[in-house]
């Protein structure tokens, strides 16, 4: 017989522990069950290793005469097995153009707070790219409308997610290949034949402007050079300088 001196507040009825329970505990998993979670989720504090395996992109946009180089460092999990991947940990961003240095940092600094956060990171690319520039787009190289910096910045990411299998590629079938194989051939015809007809025109020389022009953010022409001191649009005439 036990003799209780204190006041009983509470009671639980004791149960027999399994060695097999005690050996095991449960964790929460996350996806479709099984013995593996199918989103890996990584501590905030997870220390940086002393080598990390990247790629550099290049983005050379139109509304810059310097380009951008995004470098997006990825860590490795379980290392040598079978089961090894490669998560984006962090990202930076690097320009000798300044006019945008605060907001790159920024955005660098939360995306790759996101990164070493782990789970899935795939909605940045979708978030970045939804990104809409007030003064307008623009196209890059390849015929791609970006919508803005940020976009195309979320364009690399999305490249870089689907070079280390994050992303699937979507592949196209075989009659829209063939549309599309088509349209192209036109248009390169029709683009050759245009050129033709300018260069044996004497009177439309005089409207090329020069290779080195910027986008103009008003008539969206590449006709924007230095005048004088500011710069000014050959085509419509718009001045900084007023």
């Amino acid at each position: 017989m036990i003799k209780i001196d204190k006041k009983i507040v509470g009671y639980a009825v004791a149960q027999p522990v399994t060695a097999e329970k005690s050996q095991k505990p449960e964790f929460k998993r996350e996806g479709g069950g099984g013995d593996r979670a199918e989103v890996i989720r990584m501590h905030e504090k997870l220390e940086r290793p002393e080598m990390l395996v990247g790629s550099t992109y290049k983005v050379k946009t139109p509304i810059s005469d310097h380009a951008m180089y995004v470098t997006i460092n990825d860590i490795v999990l379980n290392q040598g097995t079978e089961h090894e991947k490669r998560r984006p940990f962090e990202i930076f961003i690097n320009s000798k153009n300044l006019d945008h240095y605060q907001w790159i940092v920024a955005l660098t600094r939360i995306i790759s707070a996101v990164f070493r956060k782990g789970g899935d990171v795939t909605f940045l690319v979708e978030e970045l790219q939804a990104v809409f520039d007030p003064k307008g787009g623009y196209f890059k190289k390849g015929g791609k409308y970006m919508p803005s910096l940020v976009a195309e910045i979320g364009d690399a990411i999305e490249n870089h997610m689907r070079s280390i299998g994050l992303l699937d590629t979507p592949e196209m079938d075989e009659p829209r290949r063939t549309l599309i194989a088509n349209k192209r051939n036109q248009l390169t015809a029709a683009s050759a034949g245009e050129q033709a007809r300018i260069q044996n025109n004497d009177d439309m020389s005089d409207v090329s402007f020069p290779e080195i022009a910027q986008l103009c953010v008003k008539c969206s022409t590449k006709a924007v050079v230095q005048l004088d001191g500011c710069m000014t649009c050959l085509n419509c005439g718009d001045s900084k300088c007023g």
